[in-house]
């Protein structure tokens, strides 16, 4: 088979590699689609959590080419997802080969079966659909009449989607790609509000928090933050009213708490992790399958897996209207 192997800091090689035979319990995925997500450009550079060789790709979308004994075979054509956590405790895409190969394995209990033709593309937003689910749920919405998005990547205008679905209708986006925020405006967010304008660079330069307060008119009852930024969770801490909730999504590295604590226990505000999207596939897939959010206008640009380096390059550059890239198989 044909894999994209991560084979060195930066460096991504097409090359043949070992179909994999599923073993017991196991399936083989022939992908479809996979998503290029900012976890995979981290990935690729080197980290700890993965050496080299090795095959990224945990937003993926696929059809079931082959099962393993004690695996139901009417399985095999089934247009799919599934979840990527694995009985060891390791993930397809990361300990484990994901999308970014022709085929690989994942565990059958996993599966979650689509429609037949369903559109593999929007499938594979399923990975960052369930990270959004669980985060709303552990941010408890109900009754919520007000929430803020920090972050525009494709998990906070999942979350946009996902807050409003829930009910919330009063959502506020800050990030700092104007063709995000504009699509931000576009499915729904009642303010959506370019960072960079509110502070003196580029970056996520957050004492922001009374700008963003200015703006949005009070502190907030929920905050999200999935941008990432440090700076960030010090501006929720800013921005949460009293009894506030805020879910730290984002991937932060080595970085480590900067706020006044006394903030956070003066104003009993709730300080939330949120990681994965475990528990949350059956309702995502419902989703999908449903059409109930317009997923489709997240999808901007589509590659053939051969394409890779291309692809990788406009993922890296971050233009200010790219939300998902997507490979195609």
């Amino acid at each position: 088979m044909k894999a994209i192997v991560n084979t060195g800091p930066n460096r991504l090689e097409w090359l043949e590699w070992p179909l994999p035979e599923p073993g017991p319990g196991q399936a083989r995925i022939r992908t479809g689609a996979c998503g290029i997500c900012a976890t995979d450009l981290l990935m690729a550079a080197g980290w700890a959590r993965t050496g080299f060789p090795a095959i990224p790709g945990h937003e993926w979308a696929g059809t079931v080419d082959a099962v393993g004994p004690g695996v139901d075979p009417a399985l095999v054509g089934r247009r799919c997802v599934a979840d990527n956590i694995l009985s060891d405790g390791g993930e397809v895409g990361f300990e484990h080969p994901g999308g970014y190969g022709e085929y690989f394995l994942t565990e059958a209990a996993n599966i979650r079966v689509l429609p037949d033709r369903f559109p593999l593309e929007v499938a594979a937003l399923a990975e960052p659909l369930c990270v959004g689910l669980r985060a709303v749920r552990r941010l408890r919405v109900g009754g919520l009449g007000r929430a803020l998005v920090l972050g525009d990547g494709p998990v906070g205008l999942l979350l946009l989607l996902l807050l409003r679905r829930a009910g919330v209708n009063d959502v506020t986006v800050v990030g700092g790609r104007s063709g995000r925020l504009a699509l931000a405006r576009e499915l729904g967010a009642s303010l959506a509000l370019d960072h960079r304008a509110l502070g003196d660079n580029a970056e996520w330069n957050f004492d922001l928090g009374e700008g963003i307060l200015a703006q949005a008119g009070g502190p907030f009852p929920a905050i999200i933050e999935a941008s990432g930024a440090p700076e960030a969770i010090r501006a929720a801490v800013q921005l949460a009213g009293h009894g506030g909730r805020i879910v730290v999504l984002g991937d932060y590295g080595a970085a480590r708490a900067d706020f006044c604590w006394n903030d956070l226990l003066h104003r009993e505000i709730e300080l939330i992790g949120s990681n994965t999207g475990a528990g949350a596939w059956d309702e995502a897939v419902k989703i999908l399958e449903g059409g109930e959010l317009p997923l489709s206008l997240l999808v901007s640009r589509r590659f053939p897996a051969a394409r890779y380096a291309e692809a990788f390059e406009l993922a890296r550059a971050q233009p200010e209207d790219v939300v998902k890239i997507v490979l195609e198989w």
